[in-house]
């Protein structure tokens, strides 16, 4: 006995639940993997992921646990597991199509005692499949095909038998190589390991693998490399293609302050960038995670249309049957037996599913399988939280208040920008952006001091300053703020954040931040109404009128304002008993509660990662159109779904009527069921 696997290594554990890696011998059949992993004492199901060289393992914990699992996985031989492979005829892909096409054309030329057996040992593979699925499942599509050509054989009409076996295989060649391709689709999300990362460590730059990469290192990318790590840009200025990630072609330029994704390469030009995610947390390897999910989801319409198609098998038998003894015309019987629901109900949905996941993936939406699309479309009420949903989740200044007067705002702002520009903060960045717009004065300072979660503090003309909080000006550095009080409370009540600047002992001014409105929300929630959205509602934990204005200003049909986490969720739950349908966008991580009780729940791409990992859709871009086009696409989607249900039905009703009068010979009725199936495939499979 030989292993197929040299080695495993489990990379997430839950209760129940275990993805392992693993390395594998060359030549490794996933799907022999799989029927012998189901064998195993305890494994509930399976699935294998090859490109990404994972596999996911559902168990029962009482009967088996993840190092037991381990250890069987090493010991496996998948000899006795490999998928039943024909020699011949129908299963036999472009092999079967070649020997059932030169049986086709030349059994006219054969001797004819040699028509028979010739037909019979091309059809052997078909009567097999047709034998096993019988005892297995019952009446299947299979077995209908095996009847077909047994009576058409039966009554010596060998070309309707080899047109039927030929028709067959290549029916059955083209669906499953278009299943596959809507596979091979989603699989291209899948982005290469990006080996070994420039890393700066004391001002010295040196290689590391990638998966030696850690949170808070500073990477260095230049010309050619493809950017190991989610984070933002420290310093440099480049060209980067971002096609990877959001199939935008052109390039994009990258300078300090911006958000840099993984998978992204860069094109021209030379950037340090602060590693915020690494390894599996990632955007490209959460896609990796989502493709490997979205291959074996299936949907409720999935699973409607697999068992209408079951329930139809019987149908077209008992048609058939019913055909024969009121005309006693065999070729009318054989004929009906040629077109069955079966394929087209069965492959149509799930190949839509992940076309339309190809599609959104290309654009920046990762949709966590076929099930979450449906959901989507189905989703009558969007409900969004505010700060860095609706609005941009960046601060930029509003105010600059200056309490001496030998200061000027401009002076305030120029004062804080000099000391903050090496502080890698939201607001240390909308500060410095600022000072930049007017090309502010720099004061030259000594070393600065960075005080965590406080501020920062240095020397200017031999004088100290502090910028930060309010809590580290007035009671770390002892500077009274009382004098001031009535301008800092109305500065609050406008839901303002201040940001504090002591010098020499006393406060020098405040600099007041907001959160700016995203200039694409108001035509995003347009275009939600217009795609048949009922209801737009906002949650937030912000001030009442802060949340009234914006509210208003979006045309919003309800808000609730000054909401804790838990009671964001407790909103969507109500909304929800009354009958919405709903999809909750957020981004933070107090709007995990309500992404999860949500029917839908949307996170945006700057968001935390229980939000990502809790929320059915992940947005890779930083934009919120991006929800109207999740919706749009979904819409589109089950439009399609229906109209391919609508066609496989029509279609396939049409041929077994015309059959069953006569009207289609068994050949024909091939051709025209199996034609009609490959259409609709193809239709399904669009991505345009």
């Amino acid at each position: 006995m030989s292993a197929a696997l040299l080695s495993v290594r489990p990379v997430h554990h839950l209760p129940g639940r275990v993805r392992f890696r693993y390395r594998a011998q060359a030549g490794l059949d996933a799907e022999a993997l799989v029927r012998a992993v189901h064998n195993l004492p305890g494994v509930q199901a399976a699935r294998a992921n090859p490109p990404a060289r994972t596999l996911v393992i559902h168990f029962e914990p009482a009967e088996t646990d993840a190092e037991q699992l381990a250890g069987a996985l090493l010991q496996l031989d998948l000899a006795a597991h490999a998928p039943r492979r024909p020699t011949g005829g129908h299963r036999d892909g472009l092999a079967g199509i070649a020997v059932s096409g030169a049986l086709l054309a030349g059994s006219p030329l054969l001797p004819t005692p040699l028509q028979m057996p010739a037909t019979l040992a091309a059809a052997l593979p078909l009567f097999a499949e047709a034998v096993q699925d019988l005892r297995q499942e019952g009446i299947t599509s299979h077995v209908l095909e095996a009847l077909a050509v047994a009576i058409s054989a039966a009554r010596r009409d060998f070309t309707a038998a080899n047109a039927t076996i030929f028709m067959l295989a290549l029916g059955e060649y083209l669906e499953q190589s278009i299943a596959r391709r809507s596979d091979d689709l989603l699989k291209q999300l899948l982005r290469p390991d990006t080996g070994l990362v420039w890393v700066e460590e004391n001002g010295q730059e040196r290689q590391l693998d990638s998966a030696s990469v850690s949170v808070g290192m500073t990477i260095v990318v230049a010309t050619g490399m493809t950017v190991p790590v989610d984070g933002t840009v420290l310093g440099g200025e480049a060209m980067v293609n971002e096609a990877a990630m959001t199939g935008e072609s052109e390039p994009v330029r990258r300078k300090r302050g911006d958000t840099m994704l993984s998978g992204t390469v860069v094109e021209e030009g030379r950037l340090r960038i602060y590693a915020e995610h690494v390894g599996r947390n990632t955007a490209a390897a959460r896609i990796a995670d989502y493709v490997e999910q979205s291959l074996s989801a299936k949907s409720a319409s999935q699973l409607n249309a697999a068992r209408l198609a079951d329930r139809l098998v019987p149908a077209v038998l008992g048609l058939a049957g019913g055909t024969w003894l009121l005309t006693g015309d065999w070729q009318r019987a054989a004929a009906v037996l040629q077109a069955d629901y079966s394929c087209a109900l069965k492959l149509a949905t799930p190949v839509a599913f992940k076309a339309a996941m190809y599609r959104s993936g290309q654009q920046g939406i990762l949709f966590k399988g076929g099930d979450v699309v449906e959901r989507l479309a189905d989703a009558d009420t969007f409900v969004f939280d505010k700060t860095g949903t609706l609005t941009t989740g960046r601060l930029a200044v509003t105010d600059s208040i200056a309490f001496d007067p030998g200061y000027s705002p401009k002076d305030l702002i120029n004062l804080a920008a000099s000391v903050e520009e090496h502080y890698f903060h939201p607001l240390a960045l909308a500060v410095v952006e600022a000072a930049r717009k007017h090309q502010g004065q720099h004061f030259d300072h000594k070393e600065v001091e960075f005080i965590a979660a406080h501020g920062v503090a240095s020397v200017i003309d031999g004088q100290r300053i502090v910028v930060g909080s309010r809590h580290f000006v007035v009671e770390d550095e002892g500077i009274p703020v009382h004098a001031h009080q009535p301008a800092l409370e109305q500065l609050y009540r406008q839901g303002k954040t201040l940001l504090y600047i002591g010098f020499g002992g006393r406060l020098l001014g405040v600099i007041a931040l907001k959160d700016e409105l995203r200039p694409e929300s108001a035509a995003t929630l347009a275009r939600l109404r217009q795609l048949g959205v009922r209801r737009l509602v906002m949650l937030t934990g912000d001030h009442r009128q802060r949340a009234a204005e914006m509210a208003a200003q979006l045309g919003l049909d309800e808000f609730h304002a000054e909401l804790l986490p838990h009671q964001k969720a407790e909103l969507v739950a109500q909304m929800k008993a009354r009958g919405d349908r709903i999809a909750f966008v957020g981004d933070g991580i107090n709007d995990a509660p309500a992404l999860a009780g949500a029917q839908v729940g949307i996170a945006m791409q700057q968001g935390a990662d229980i939000a990502r990992l809790t929320s059915d859709i992940a947005l890779l871009e930083d934009g919120i159109e991006r929800v109207a086009d999740a919706k749009a696409m979904a819409l589109a989607t089950m439009g399609r779904i229906d109209s391919n249900f609508k066609l496989t039905v029509g279609a396939n009703t049409a041929i077994l009527a015309a059959a069953a009068f006569g009207k289609l010979s068994p050949v024909a009725s091939s051709v025209a069921h199996n034609g009609s199936t490959i259409a609709i495939l193809l239709n399904a499979l669009r991505t345009g």
